[in-house]
């Protein structure tokens, strides 16, 4: 039985939403490196600093002492390619068209005919355009064609599987890529981990003086797991701790390569995860799992440090998410976030400079299954409204579904409805939903300010092969 610590079970989630009239100062130093750890199906309860007695993790551990450890940090969506779109864009994923592929399925698949469309901007774009030295590490899961690619999107170059790693067709085994020429195909995943690890080390480096923004989103710990035989040796519970801890040693090695290079306090580094877990990993004390828009479904761990400019363990409870990290690190590198179309995060400097008063800038959270509005957060309350039929990413879809508030300040496992006790709140809820489903839409209700990805023939898509 995976046990959360008492410490972590008596977190506190209720968190006031209120617009920051007063944004904390850019530091006064020259631009910060940006390290952007993306991990793929990590459970919010996967951390020992998150709670976990089973995986030993004291390098991560080590980004929470030095740094803030985020408590109510989501992502986007409960699944990979929406939530890597709103990580890249700063916007939810419905509003740049990456909430389905082209047929309606939740993610993108090999030789897809849909990509996230290269008029969107990227953050690897708005560093670049700040004399950033950029490169992507790992899983994209943006689109596979060429056009669509990270080498496309704002990153010098990339290295990585393009898409989940369960994706090894006989069509197209499962490619292992530099910049868009596939050099291994079907990929050994085994090492894959320490292959990352490799090129990121390389290029940290390789960039010398110059800032650069690495974005390493690792493929473990998505199925299939891999480890290193090492890792498997000494992995006291299976698999699934092998991958984890592997993905703290990780994050061990690029700490150490950053001190020998003398940039430690040069860098922040951002920590977090793409979803909630599957069936081995822990996503305690929160209700759900990937694929929901229960807590254990879009709630992530979040950890950032930025040595001397980010105080020292602090725990924040502000609801922040991914789609904020595209402003933030804008802001920090003194570029510019787009103003000729809608983005939907904000700067989150006040929160992680430790700003006295600091609240969260979003009065409202919102979570998306597909193209239907389950849910929402406002304060500490959650509202899933009253559906006729809520929508699944897997298995049969859920009917008749009454009205359910959850009170988070006081029920993180959302365990208790309260929506009959509280109808005014009900009612505060449901009318931000309202204004929600007039912007972008909900199910068969049209979006008014949602922007279209990027499609092409199906018979134009082509799967990503060994040259012969």
């Amino acid at each position: 039985m995976r046990l959360f610590s008492t410490l972590a079970l008596a977190i506190c989630v209720g968190a006031f939403f209120v617009n920051t009239s007063v944004a904390a100062d850019r530091p006064t130093t020259e631009r910060p490196n940006f390290i952007l750890i993306f991990i793929d199906d990590m459970g919010y309860g996967d951390l020992a600093c998150y709670g976990s007695r089973i995986n030993r993790t004291p390098n991560i551990d080590r980004l929470a002492a030095e740094g803030v450890r985020m408590t109510s940090f989501y992502s986007a969506c409960s699944v990979c390619t929406p939530s890597r779109a709103a990580l890249m864009t700063g916007c939810y994923p419905k509003r740049v068209d990456m909430h389905v592929d082209a047929e309606g399925l939740c993610v993108l698949f090999p030789a897809g005919r849909k990509g996230l469309n290269p008029s969107e901007t990227t953050v690897a774009e708005i560093l670049k355009a700040k004399g950033y030295r950029t490169k992507c590490i790992g899983k994209w899961h943006l689109g596979d064609q060429p056009q669509w690619l990270p080498t496309e999107h704002g990153f010098d170059s990339y290295f990585g599987i393009p898409y989940s790693n369960d994706m090894n067709r006989n069509f197209c085994p499962l490619p292992l890529v530099r910049d868009k020429t596939v050099i291994e195909a079907p990929c050994h995943q085994d090492p894959i981990t320490q292959k990352y690890t490799e090129q990121a080390v390389r290029f940290i480096k390789e960039s010398g003086d110059e800032p650069f923004f690495l974005y390493l989103p690792h493929t473990m710990v998505h199925l299939p797991l891999a480890a290193t035989k090492e890792f498997r040796e000494r992995s006291r519970h299976g698999l699934f701790t092998a991958a984890v801890e592997e993905l703290d040693w990780s994050t061990g090695v690029i700490l150490d390569a950053l001190k020998e290079q003398g940039i430690d306090e040069k860098t922040m580094i951002v920590f977090t995860s793409d979803n909630g877990g599957m069936r081995l990993a822990c996503n305690d004390p929160l209700r759900g799992m990937k694929g929901q828009t229960f807590e254990g479904g879009m709630r992530e761990p979040c950890l950032i440090r930025w040595p001397g400019k980010i105080p020292a363990g602090q725990v924040c409870d502000e609801v922040a998410g991914t789609i904020d990290l595209m402003p933030t690190l804008a802001f920090l590198a003194g570029g510019q976030v787009p103003t000729d179309r809608i983005i939907d995060g904000k700067n989150l400097w006040p929160l992680l400079a430790g700003e006295e008063g600091a609240k969260s800038p979003h009065e409202a959270y919102y979570y998306y299954q597909k193209g239907q509005l389950q849910a929402v957060r406002s304060g500490k309350w959650k509202l899933f409204p009253a559906m006729e039929t809520k929508i699944r990413n897997w298995g049969n879809a859920e009917t008749n579904m009454p009205a359910m508030l959850f009170d988070l300040d006081v029920d993180i496992a959302e365990s208790k409805n309260v929506a009959d006790e509280n109808p005014e709140v009900v009612a505060r809820l449901t009318a931000l939903l309202d204004k929600m489903r007039a912007d972008l839409g909900d199910l068969d209700i049209p979006a008014t300010n949602m922007r279209p990805a990027a499609y092409i023939p199906q018979e134009e898509a082509k799967p990503m092969l060994l040259e012969e």
